[in-house]
């Protein structure tokens, strides 16, 4: 009997390989609004969990965890000669990229984690559906699919009809071997061991592993970028597939290849870093005058410099403090000192880059750089929500 799940491959055999998992009750179809472009720049390969869409329920036992699924990832990679990939995964699929940044480090090149979590709830929701389905089958999953998974605006349509026949054909037995391992899943002491660099993506209005699941990935991940789409539930990709596309292609690399995707990889990188309501208020800020502008630190600063895969996010959002304390750029220092804590930086990392540019920029520049890092760092601590709404309304950045 094999151990290696079904897999799909597209893209130029010499590019660098990424793999991409789906979600419980889902196929590697779940991926076909984004493999194309994907695998302009990545040998993408796709695979299927245990008893869902190619893959035998055989793989694995009644009673499966985390680990065996991730066992089976790695036997897919060495079975294609793999020994370094990149890894994006939904959900289920997420949580099996997350044990393997933390058990196979050197496995894992660059990691992406979508509508995923580092525990997936109290165990016993889990274990009755487990009973239930293989009591009764999925039809009754089936049925309720597109509430789980999308939000009420979700026209549905073809691909709706796809997926919800994949969960409707998935194996019970494996099916629920499968909710078992969720329900066994609790990756959250063990998430500082994460050194891959690590997209977070969150769907809005996803109730399943809704965003407070990921942001306690992003906060337990060193360095982590948390991106949380609006409009979407927890098939983001399928719901809000550009905007996942843009952030995936970002982080993993891709280099944009004319103006237009130029200008989708810098939104999503700006957003990222930024945070939607800087962006929401620049955009909604800009004139005729100032529009040509924008269109071009989007394309050019976000879109051509940030998503540059040399250096990490950390390492620029350091880079960049730097430059603004030289420059006495302090309205844009305020705005990036922010950036800095949400591409991962501690207070006092902070501290420590701005200490560096007392020494090579002069004591006066640091001094006024540490007052309004004080400022911002203690508006972020005292109340989240009006360090956001009071963040600077430059439409420079």
């Amino acid at each position: 009997m094999s151990l290696v799940p079904h897999f799909v491959i597209e893209g130029p055999s010499d590019a660098p390989p990424l793999l991409l998992a789906p979600s419980l009750g889902t196929s590697l179809a779940v991926w076909d609004g984004h493999v194309k472009a994907l695998a302009r720049d990545h040998r993408v390969i796709r695979w299927d969990l245990p008893g869902h869409g190619g893959s035998a329920a055989t793989l694995v036992g009644e009673r499966a965890t985390v680990a065996e699924l991730a066992d089976l990832v790695l036997a897919l990679a060495d079975h294609l000669g793999l020994e370094r990939f990149a890894y994006a995964g939904i959900s289920i699929g997420g949580a099996v990229g997350a044990h393997l940044a933390v058990r196979h480090p050197d496995r894992i090149t660059s990691l992406a984690l979508v509508c995923s979590s580092a525990h997936f709830g109290e165990p016993q929701a889990w274990l009755e559906r487990a009973a239930r389905v293989r009591r009764e089958g999925t039809e009754f999953l089936a049925a309720s699919a597109p509430a789980r998974w999308f939000t009420s605006d979700f026209p549905g349509g073809e691909a709706l009809e796809k997926l919800i026949s994949d969960q409707r054909a998935a194996d019970p037995v494996a099916y629920a071997a499968c909710c078992e391992a969720l329900a066994d899943c609790d990756l959250r002491g063990e998430l500082d061991r994460i050194t891959a660099p690590t997209l977070v993506i969150a769907g809005r209005e996803d109730t399943a592993t809704p965003p407070p699941h990921s942001r306690e990935l992003a906060d337990g991940i060193a360095g982590a970028g948390l991106l949380e789409i609006p409009g979407a539930g927890h098939l983001a990709p399928v719901e809000r597939p550009r905007p996942v596309l843009d952030a995936l292609r970002a982080h993993f690399g891709a280099a944009p290849s004319d103006d237009a995707e130029r200008h989708a990889a810098g939104t999503a990188m700006r957003r990222a870093v930024l945070g939607d309501a800087h962006v929401d208020r620049a955009l909604a800020a800009a004139t005729p005058l100032t529009a040509g502008f924008q269109d071009f630190i989007t394309r050019y600063a976000w879109g051509e410099i940030w998503t540059r895969p040399g250096l990490d996010r950390r390492t620029r959002s350091c880079v960049t403090l730097t430059a603004l304390v030289a420059g006495g750029h302090h309205e844009e220092l305020a705005l990036h000192v922010r950036a800095a804590v949400r591409n991962g930086l501690t207070p006092e990392e902070i501290g420590e880059v701005l200490l560096q540019t007392a020494v090579y920029c002069g004591v006066p520049a640091a001094n006024a750089a540490f007052a309004i890092a004080r400022r911002v760092l203690d508006e972020a601590t005292s109340d989240e929500t009006t360090a956001d709404e009071t963040t600077d309304h430059k439409d420079d950045h």
